[in-house]
């Protein structure tokens, strides 16, 4: 075989088509290619909160995700992510975390990505005054399929492990805060949150000392739309540069 050829084959075997895009392995472990549109992302019930599907390019050696994309962010939001710290949880089956805010100003907006296992994400309205007070939606984030959800600040955030040794990544735009950090009891029957039934559930002892959402209220933990809404075009009148 001459150099030629060889170099023909080894670009064939690393150079896939760049719109490939893998979703799960077959039984034979092989990685196959089909073809997908970019990276698309859209806003969830709550408002100011995204589920972004992404896009994994592979062939038979395994897989590529560009898991985080600023452009495509901003674009959405108006101001992106500052990225102030980059959080990472592995979790057993069954393990739930959350619900989890902060304090506004600051607060503490979060991008979210599930590399390995498979966790049920929920994002929920804990902003005093906003139409969508106490609603909440949901994404199944899956290594297989690719997903990322951003929160903004203000907004609580939780999610179950489906899978045993789950991580889950945080890019966060604040850093680790306790005085400013609280929470919502996951299972507090009047958020009604989507959690799995068949589950034996492992929450950590500041989850489960939480309060509910009216307690929270009651007690004046929760930040206020008012107060978020001025972050938020504090943030759009100086949103971080994008390197190009």
């Amino acid at each position: 075989m001459t150099f030629r050829q060889v170099r023909e084959r080894v670009v064939t075997l690393v150079a896939p088509d760049p719109r490939a895009s893998v979703r799960r392995p077959p039984a034979s472990g092989q990685w196959s290619a089909v073809t997908v549109s970019a990276v698309e992302i859209r806003e969830l019930a709550v408002p100011d909160s995204y589920v972004l599907d992404l896009v994994a390019h592979g062939d038979a050696r395994g897989r590529f995700t560009e898991w985080y994309r600023a452009d495509v962010l901003g674009k959405a939001t108006g101001f992106g992510l500052t990225l102030a710290q980059a959080n990472h949880s592995v979790s057993a089956h069954g393990v739930l975390r959350g619900v989890h805010f902060a304090l506004v100003p600051p607060g503490q907006a979060k991008y979210v990505y599930c590399p390995s296992g498979r966790v049920l994400d929920v994002i929920v309205d804990v902003r005093v005054g906003s139409p969508t007070f106490g609603v909440h939606d949901s994404v199944v984030l899956d290594s297989d399929e690719p997903r990322a959800v951003y929160l903004s600040e203000g907004l609580g955030h939780a999610f179950v492990s489906l899978a045993d040794l789950s991580s889950v990544t945080y890019l966060v735009s604040t850093g680790y805060a306790p005085e400013q950090e609280f929470g919502v009891h996951p299972l507090d029957p009047e958020l009604g949150l989507p959690w799995p039934a068949d589950v034996d559930y492992q929450l950590s002892a500041k989850d489960q000392a939480a309060p509910t959402l009216a307690q929270a209220r009651e007690q004046g933990l929760l930040p206020t739309m008012a107060q978020c809404a001025a972050r938020y075009a504090e943030l759009r009148a100086d949103p971080p540069q994008i390197p190009r």
